[in-house]
């Protein structure tokens, strides 16, 4: 069994904060950040809750809205 301490952060919390803290250096809404990825704000609101497990075309999108590479969300 893993120590909790000691397990890395699930790779859907590290890229909804990376999403939420993009959004915001941009001051950018999730009503802006929907409109401009083609993704709904009910997704978003989840993904940067670290609840949705975002697809690579998912990732993709984000990224070019947020103008950032897809990496920048995921490391």
């Amino acid at each position: 069994m893993r120590d909790p301490k000691n397990h890395p952060m699930d790779i859907r919390a590290i890229v909804g904060l990376n999403v939420l803290r993009i959004r915001r250096e941009r001051a950018l809404s999730q009503e802006e950040l929907s409109h401009r990825s083609g993704l709904t704000r009910a997704y978003l609101s989840g993904l940067e809750a670290g609840r949705r497990n975002p697809t690579i075309v998912s990732l993709s999108r984000l990224a070019g809205a947020l103008g950032v590479e897809v990496k920048d969300l995921v490391s």
